[in-house]
């Protein structure tokens, strides 16, 4: 099959200690060419950088609206710091969350506009995360030039319009192969443009329940990201090489990479 991109990794993640290597050479054996590390605060956008430029893959840098609270003001000129390296291709993963609220809202609002700014400034695409969320996340992301995914896109019909009309590319997980939860979005996929369309695993979390046989570990791997291409595959009724080839091209099309 054609490689595969996994757009976006926590590689991060404490469920990752100390495997590192071990899961990117299981990811390249199941024909994940690369991955996306994600930042969600400054400690791991930090790191995610030090795995990107050790195992030559990509990375983002900003702060998820659950830490929103936890900027302080020096988090533009940390953000640019860190965006100097060619590694990091993207700020984010940052956004709104309405549904847990570790974040006040008016902090996560403030927060999100200031990485929005910073990314505009920087002329470079946002990792963006969202729900519950989506009329006060459509309202900010106008009053900038914003170009970047909504990354693990779970929501409604109206809302997926709103984010494809902004030009946003539409980030698909393994939640569209959950068959309890994932109906809704299994019914949207066909209206998510090939051309607009970015699939990532998000790991260690949203595991396939397509993998066959069933793993005895819950803990999601980039390695699994075949099993949301196939799925998507069946949804557009298209052949998994031409989901393949398009995720991939819009992946270095969106954060500007040449092909290697």
């Amino acid at each position: 099959m054609t490689d595969l991109i996994d757009a976006g990794v926590n590689l991060t993640n404490h469920q990752f200690e100390g495997e590192h290597q071990a899961v990117i050479a299981r990811a390249n054996a199941a024909g994940v060419k690369a991955m996306l590390l994600i930042g969600c605060d400054i400690p791991s956008s930090q790191q995610s950088l030090e795995l990107a430029t050790r195992f030559d893959q990509y990375s983002t840098a900003g702060v998820h609206p659950h830490d929103a609270k936890d900027a302080t003001e020096q988090l533009e000129s940390t953000l640019t710091e860190l965006a100097q390296n060619s590694a990091v291709v993207a700020i984010g993963e940052c956004g709104l969350d309405y549904n847990r609220d570790f974040s006040p809202r008016d902090i996560q609002r403030s927060v999100l506009r200031r990485q929005l700014a910073l990314a505009e400034k920087l002329n470079l695409p946002v990792y963006l995360h969202e729900r519950d969320a989506s009329d006060d996340m459509l309202s900010i992301l106008k009053e900038f030039k914003v170009r970047g995914v909504l990354h693990c896109f779970t929501g409604n019909k109206q809302a997926l319009k709103n984010y494809l009309n902004l030009g946003l590319y539409i980030g698909i997980t393994g939640w569209v192969c959950d068959e309890r939860r994932g109906k809704e979005l299994q019914a949207l996929v066909p209206s998510i443009p090939l051309e607009r369309l970015l699939i990532e695993t998000d790991a260690p979390f949203l595991i396939p329940r397509t993998i066959t046989p069933k793993p005895k570990s819950r803990k999601n791997e980039p390695a699994n990201l075949s099993y949301v291409c196939a799925t998507l595959a069946k949804l557009y009724n298209v052949d998994e090489n031409l989901v393949a080839k398009h995720s991939t091209e819009n992946f270095y099309s969106l954060f500007d990479i040449a092909g290697r």
